[in-house]
């Protein structure tokens, strides 16, 4: 038996854009607004909510908004699922300024996706499927999406785009990039289903 100890393995370094390589921001919750997030103002403040069609959904999104300091609702829906949303808080006024041209939503100058963001973006409106992984968008924001696609290719992830009549809008993101998504986006919530994230077993 040798007594040569085992070479150990070189520790993993983390993505410039993944989740591990910074700690939690307000400015994370952009990655809700590139998908189907709204913005809304009143006064000097601003609310972010999102419609989400899982109750595990709804968990993560409430304790990864706990996490940046904004405490979050939610309420059902008449169509069966359920709206996730902030308090109107002064907090957000900078990203409802940055994101909104009068009561519209657009994606600010240099606009960037990040692991962090892309982890609330799948956690809001992700979806697996056989084909990759599905990041859904708001059916009202197309002025919105040929930016939020330049975001995502930015990043190593070129996405197709997936037709409203075809379950989207949406972008998919297949194939080899799949790993790549998974790197960025880290490990499932716990709350999640395992087939529901990117990186789980088919």
């Amino acid at each position: 038996m040798s007594l040569t100890p085992p070479t150990p393995k070189p520790a993993r370094q983390p993505s410039l854009f993944s989740t591990e390589a910074a700690d939690p921001v307000l400015a994370d919750l952009a990655g809700l607004l590139a998908g189907p997030g709204e913005v809304g103002r009143m006064g000097g403040t601003a609310r972010i909510s999102v419609v989400v069609d899982a109750a595990w959904r709804v968990h993560v999104l409430v304790a990864e908004l706990g996490a940046r300091g904004v405490p979050a609702s939610w309420e059902p829906t008449e169509d069966g699922r359920h709206r996730v949303r902030t308090a109107y808080t002064s907090m957000l006024a900078p990203l409802a300024r940055a994101w909104l041209r009068g009561a519209v939503k657009r994606p600010p100058a240099r606009f960037h996706l990040d692991g962090r963001r892309l982890r609330l973006w799948a956690a809001a409106a992700g979806t697996a499927e056989p084909a990759g992984f599905r990041l859904r968008l708001g059916p009202a924001d197309e002025p919105c999406w040929p930016v939020v696609r330049a975001a995502l290719a930015a990043v190593g992830l070129p996405a197709a785009f997936v037709e409203p009549d075809e379950g989207g809008p949406a972008f998919r993101v297949g194939g080899r990039r799949m790993s790549r998504l998974a790197e960025l986006v880290g490990e499932r919530p716990v709350t999640a289903p395992a087939a529901e994230w990117p990186g789980a077993p088919g």
